[in-house]
């Protein structure tokens, strides 16, 4: 038996702060497992809530898992332990996403703990965000983040970020021509209408933030199709102020790679104060995230476009019981 071998009460609160992480559409698509006398937490993949119209090859889904495991290692580092990450230990199954163990406090990293007060605060934000522009230090803080995760954080100048602007409109007419894609969105999707899926998941009502009022908001619209009652329409910021993350390949790895410093950023952004909220619909279809990328950027392939800014946090989206996701072996 290990010396280091985690109890089930730490695993579980473990495991309870980690899930706080963002997923496309909340569809928390992780499983974890612990087995008993072990210093090992094992993160998979679950097959049962990938999307196969919107993320045909799980790039999306690894994104989220990666996120869950930077919040792991918080949790971890939080509690006096250090968390050394496997990714990809069985390569023969491909949901077999990482090994995290836990070690001992002797390489705890204060850094990670310092995020811990805002694992649950982070929340998405699709409401409006003021003009106030993000002071250039705070910027260089989240890059800083990104490159800590072995990534790039990219803050496009005036004619990318039209051309990426751009992206999200045209990912919108794309979307609202599909029908899989609207039904594939609709089922993460909670009104309160009856045959919903459960209330632990998916993006409820309360989190759609209002209807544009008289341009394309930088926010995606979960209630296009069906018109919520009651939501109010506002005016967004005309000059959105984004960020891309990317890496220089597109493999699996780099994907969880690319998962853990979008939380990283996300984290550090909320501890800064700024709102933050995703826009990952370009890079949905293939035939625009290539688009999204400067050619004159290191970055060879963008795996996120985050909208920063100053306004409304947005409320916690529900997360699924630990029981749900946890399993002891």
């Amino acid at each position: 038996m290990s010396t280091t071998a985690l109890t089930r009460p730490l695993v579980t609160s473990l495991i309870e702060d980690a899930v706080t992480a963002p997923s496309m559409h909340n569809a928390q698509p992780w499983k974890f497992v612990h087995r008993t006398g072990t210093d090992i937490i094992e993160l998979h993949g679950d097959p049962l809530r990938a999307m196969p119209r919107e993320d045909p090859d799980h790039r999306a889904l690894h994104l989220g898992c990666g996120a869950v495991l930077f919040g792991l290692r918080v949790a971890a580092a939080h509690r006096d332990r250090h968390a050394e990450v496997r990714p990809l230990p069985a390569p023969e199954d491909p949901w077999y996403l990482a090994d995290v163990r836990l070690g001992g406090p002797e390489d705890s990293d204060a850094a990670l703990d310092a995020l811990h007060a805002v694992l649950a605060r982070r929340h998405t934000s699709r409401f409006p965000f003021t003009e106030e522009r993000i002071p250039s230090e705070v910027v260089d803080g989240l890059r800083a983040a990104a490159l800590l995760e072995g990534c790039r954080l990219v803050v496009p100048g005036a004619w990318h970020t039209d051309t990426v602007m751009g992206l999200v409109h045209t990912a919108e007419l794309f979307e609202a021509a599909d029908e899989a894609v609207r039904a594939e969105i609709a089922a993460w999707t909670r009104t309160g209408a009856v045959g919903e899926g459960p209330a632990t998941e998916g993006v409820p009502a309360y989190a759609f933030g209002p209807r544009q009022y008289d341009v394309t908001s930088p926010a995606r619209d979960f209630d296009a199709p069906r018109q919520v009652p009651g939501r109010v329409s506002a005016r967004f910021e005309k000059n959105p102020q984004i960020a891309l993350l990317g890496t220089a390949d597109d493999t699996p790895e780099q994907w969880l790679k690319a998962g853990q410093a979008m939380q990283r950023v996300l984290l550090q952004a909320t501890l800064d104060g700024l709102s933050t909220s995703l826009m990952s619909q370009p890079l949905e279809w293939p035939e625009l995230r290539s688009d999204a990328r400067d050619p004159s950027s290191k970055v060879g392939f963008v795996h996120m476009v985050f909208r920063l800014g100053y306004g409304p946090q947005g409320r916690a989206t529900p997360r699924r019981p630990v029981s749900e996701v946890l399993s002891f072996e």
